[in-house]
Protein backbone atom coordinates (compact mmCIF):
# COMPACT_ATOMS: atom_id res chain seq x y z
CA UNK A 1 0.00 0.00 0.00
CA UNK A 2 3.08 2.24 0.01
CA UNK A 3 2.24 5.60 -2.00
CA UNK A 4 -1.57 5.09 -1.60
CA UNK A 5 -3.74 7.48 -1.28
CA UNK A 6 -6.95 6.73 -2.53
CA UNK A 7 -8.61 3.02 -2.80
CA UNK A 8 -11.69 2.84 -5.58
CA UNK A 9 -13.41 -0.52 -4.88
CA UNK A 10 -16.05 -2.04 -6.84
CA UNK A 11 -19.49 -3.47 -5.32
CA UNK A 12 -20.48 -7.48 -6.45
CA UNK A 13 -17.88 -9.60 -5.78
CA UNK A 14 -15.94 -7.40 -3.87
CA UNK A 15 -17.93 -6.23 -0.93
CA UNK A 16 -21.45 -7.82 -1.78
CA UNK A 17 -21.69 -11.25 -2.14
CA UNK A 18 -22.64 -12.48 -5.68
CA UNK A 19 -23.20 -15.47 -7.72
CA UNK A 20 -23.75 -14.94 -11.71
CA UNK A 21 -25.28 -18.35 -11.88
CA UNK A 22 -27.89 -17.44 -10.15
CA UNK A 23 -29.97 -15.52 -12.42
CA UNK A 24 -28.80 -17.56 -15.84
CA UNK A 25 -30.94 -20.22 -13.92
CA UNK A 26 -33.49 -18.27 -13.00
CA UNK A 27 -33.74 -17.08 -16.66
CA UNK A 28 -34.04 -20.36 -18.19
CA UNK A 29 -36.59 -21.28 -15.38
CA UNK A 30 -38.84 -18.72 -17.09
CA UNK A 31 -38.36 -19.49 -20.71
CA UNK A 32 -35.60 -17.06 -21.42
CA UNK A 33 -33.11 -19.26 -23.80
CA UNK A 34 -29.40 -19.18 -24.75
CA UNK A 35 -29.33 -17.17 -21.50
CA UNK A 36 -25.34 -17.55 -21.16
CA UNK A 37 -24.79 -15.57 -24.05
CA UNK A 38 -27.10 -12.73 -23.34
CA UNK A 39 -25.60 -12.44 -19.60
CA UNK A 40 -22.37 -13.73 -18.05
CA UNK A 41 -19.72 -12.50 -15.99
CA UNK A 42 -17.28 -11.72 -18.94
CA UNK A 43 -19.80 -10.39 -21.32
CA UNK A 44 -23.11 -9.06 -21.92
CA UNK A 45 -25.55 -8.03 -25.03
CA UNK A 46 -26.42 -4.76 -25.71
CA UNK A 47 -29.73 -5.13 -23.36
CA UNK A 48 -28.36 -5.17 -20.28
CA UNK A 49 -25.43 -3.08 -21.58
CA UNK A 50 -27.97 -0.28 -21.87
CA UNK A 51 -29.83 -1.28 -18.29
CA UNK A 52 -26.27 -0.79 -16.69
CA UNK A 53 -26.00 3.01 -18.70
CA UNK A 54 -29.04 4.52 -17.89
CA UNK A 55 -30.32 4.05 -21.59
CA UNK A 56 -33.36 2.16 -21.18
CA UNK A 57 -35.70 2.22 -17.95
CA UNK A 58 -36.74 -0.98 -15.65
CA UNK A 59 -40.14 -1.15 -17.92
CA UNK A 60 -38.47 -1.09 -21.38
CA UNK A 61 -36.17 -4.07 -19.49
CA UNK A 62 -39.05 -5.85 -18.40
CA UNK A 63 -40.66 -5.67 -21.83
CA UNK A 64 -37.58 -6.51 -23.53
CA UNK A 65 -37.19 -9.96 -21.57
CA UNK A 66 -40.37 -10.90 -21.71
CA UNK A 67 -39.98 -9.98 -26.04
CA UNK A 68 -36.96 -12.52 -25.71
CA UNK A 69 -38.90 -15.39 -23.66
CA UNK A 70 -41.98 -14.83 -25.92
CA UNK A 71 -44.37 -15.11 -22.63
CA UNK A 72 -46.30 -12.77 -20.77
CA UNK A 73 -44.21 -12.72 -17.58
CA UNK A 74 -44.64 -10.07 -14.86
CA UNK A 75 -42.22 -7.52 -13.78
CA UNK A 76 -41.76 -9.60 -10.47
CA UNK A 77 -40.92 -12.54 -11.77
CA UNK A 78 -38.24 -11.03 -13.76
CA UNK A 79 -37.06 -8.33 -11.18
CA UNK A 80 -36.90 -11.59 -9.19
CA UNK A 81 -34.57 -13.55 -11.45
CA UNK A 82 -32.63 -10.35 -12.10
CA UNK A 83 -32.04 -9.62 -8.18
CA UNK A 84 -31.19 -13.16 -7.36
CA UNK A 85 -27.36 -12.64 -8.72
CA UNK A 86 -27.58 -10.26 -4.85
CA UNK A 87 -26.54 -12.08 -2.02
CA UNK A 88 -25.36 -10.41 1.17
CA UNK A 89 -22.92 -7.81 2.47
CA UNK A 90 -20.69 -9.52 5.39
CA UNK A 91 -20.67 -7.35 8.04
CA UNK A 92 -16.50 -7.28 8.85
CA UNK A 93 -15.91 -5.90 4.80
CA UNK A 94 -18.44 -2.93 6.01
CA UNK A 95 -15.93 -2.71 9.28
CA UNK A 96 -12.92 -2.80 7.22
CA UNK A 97 -14.20 -0.16 4.89
CA UNK A 98 -15.13 2.12 7.61
CA UNK A 99 -11.35 1.31 9.25
CA UNK A 100 -9.87 1.92 5.71
CA UNK A 101 -11.71 5.15 5.54
CA UNK A 102 -9.56 6.87 8.56
CA UNK A 103 -6.26 6.48 6.38
CA UNK A 104 -7.48 7.18 2.91
CA UNK A 105 -9.88 8.40 0.40
CA UNK A 106 -12.40 5.30 -0.46
CA UNK A 107 -14.58 5.22 -3.51
CA UNK A 108 -16.95 2.71 -5.17
CA UNK A 109 -17.38 2.10 -8.47
CA UNK A 110 -20.12 0.06 -9.96
CA UNK A 111 -21.74 -1.63 -13.07
CA UNK A 112 -25.33 -1.74 -11.86
CA UNK A 113 -28.61 -0.70 -12.64
CA UNK A 114 -31.82 0.47 -10.93
CA UNK A 115 -32.96 -2.47 -10.19
CA UNK A 116 -29.82 -3.57 -8.40
CA UNK A 117 -29.25 -0.36 -6.72
CA UNK A 118 -33.00 -0.57 -5.05
CA UNK A 119 -32.08 -4.18 -4.25
CA UNK A 120 -28.99 -4.00 -2.59
CA UNK A 121 -29.83 -0.86 -0.44
CA UNK A 122 -32.47 -2.62 1.12
CA UNK A 123 -30.32 -5.89 1.99
CA UNK A 124 -27.40 -3.26 3.54
CA UNK A 125 -30.61 -1.25 5.49
CA UNK A 126 -31.12 -5.21 6.99
CA UNK A 127 -27.64 -5.92 7.42
CA UNK A 128 -26.70 -2.58 8.81
CA UNK A 129 -29.13 -0.08 9.46
CA UNK A 130 -27.63 2.13 6.72
CA UNK A 131 -30.34 3.29 3.80
CA UNK A 132 -27.54 3.65 0.91
CA UNK A 133 -23.78 3.08 0.81
CA UNK A 134 -22.64 6.72 0.55
CA UNK A 135 -21.66 6.69 4.60
CA UNK A 136 -18.55 4.41 3.53
CA UNK A 137 -17.27 6.23 0.90
CA UNK A 138 -16.48 9.88 -0.62
CA UNK A 139 -18.34 9.60 -3.84
CA UNK A 140 -19.78 6.85 -5.31
CA UNK A 141 -19.87 5.79 -8.78
CA UNK A 142 -22.89 3.61 -10.14
CA UNK A 143 -22.87 3.11 -14.26
CA UNK A 144 -26.47 3.69 -14.57
CA UNK A 145 -26.30 7.32 -13.29
CA UNK A 146 -22.67 7.70 -15.11
CA UNK A 147 -23.76 7.02 -18.41
CA UNK A 148 -20.62 5.11 -18.72
CA UNK A 149 -19.42 1.24 -17.51
CA UNK A 150 -16.17 -0.33 -17.26
CA UNK A 151 -14.07 -1.28 -18.77
CA UNK A 152 -14.36 1.85 -20.77
CA UNK A 153 -11.70 3.73 -20.35
CA UNK A 154 -14.18 7.39 -20.33
CA UNK A 155 -15.48 5.56 -16.87
CA UNK A 156 -12.03 5.77 -14.95
CA UNK A 157 -11.07 9.11 -16.48
CA UNK A 158 -14.44 10.67 -15.20
CA UNK A 159 -13.48 9.73 -11.60
CA UNK A 160 -10.37 11.01 -12.08
CA UNK A 161 -10.78 13.95 -13.15
CA UNK A 162 -13.67 14.57 -11.14
CA UNK A 163 -12.09 14.22 -7.76
CA UNK A 164 -8.28 15.45 -8.91
CA UNK A 165 -6.75 11.73 -8.48
CA UNK A 166 -3.57 10.43 -9.47
CA UNK A 167 -3.29 7.00 -10.94
CA UNK A 168 -0.52 6.18 -9.35
CA UNK A 169 -1.85 6.82 -6.24
CA UNK A 170 -4.97 4.90 -6.85
CA UNK A 171 -5.49 1.30 -5.84
CA UNK A 172 -8.27 -0.36 -7.92
CA UNK A 173 -10.04 -3.45 -6.95
CA UNK A 174 -12.19 -5.44 -9.17
CA UNK A 175 -13.40 -9.07 -9.85
CA UNK A 176 -13.52 -8.84 -13.55
CA UNK A 177 -10.17 -9.12 -15.05
CA UNK A 178 -11.08 -6.88 -18.00
CA UNK A 179 -11.80 -4.03 -15.61
CA UNK A 180 -8.67 -4.56 -13.93
CA UNK A 181 -6.77 -4.61 -17.35
CA UNK A 182 -8.60 -1.30 -18.18
CA UNK A 183 -7.51 0.12 -14.92
CA UNK A 184 -4.20 -0.86 -15.45
CA UNK A 185 -3.52 0.86 -18.78
CA UNK A 186 -4.14 4.08 -17.51
CA UNK A 187 -1.89 3.69 -14.14
CA UNK A 188 -3.94 2.46 -11.44
CA UNK A 189 -2.36 -0.05 -9.34
CA UNK A 190 -4.78 -2.78 -9.01
CA UNK A 191 -5.76 -5.98 -7.28
CA UNK A 192 -7.83 -8.82 -8.69
CA UNK A 193 -10.19 -10.18 -6.82
CA UNK A 194 -9.73 -14.10 -8.38
CA UNK A 195 -12.45 -16.57 -7.80
CA UNK A 196 -12.17 -17.58 -3.95
CA UNK A 197 -10.45 -14.19 -2.81
CA UNK A 198 -11.87 -12.07 -0.23
CA UNK A 199 -11.14 -8.68 1.18
CA UNK A 200 -11.27 -9.71 4.71
CA UNK A 201 -9.05 -13.10 4.22
CA UNK A 202 -6.85 -12.22 1.43
CA UNK A 203 -6.40 -8.10 0.98
CA UNK A 204 -6.93 -6.18 4.71
CA UNK A 205 -6.38 -8.91 6.80
CA UNK A 206 -5.69 -8.37 10.66
CA UNK A 207 -2.28 -8.07 12.02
Amino acid sequence: MEGIKHIIFDLGGVILNIDYSRPQQAFRELGVKNVEQLYSKQQQTGLFDQLETGRISEEEFYDSIRELAGLPLSDGAIRDAWNSILLDFPLRRLQILQQLQLHYDTYLLSNTNAIHEAAFNRSLQQTCGYPTLAVFFEKIYLSHHVGLRKPNPAIFLHVLNDRGLKPEETLFIDDSPQHIASAAALGFRTIHMADGMTMENDIFKPR
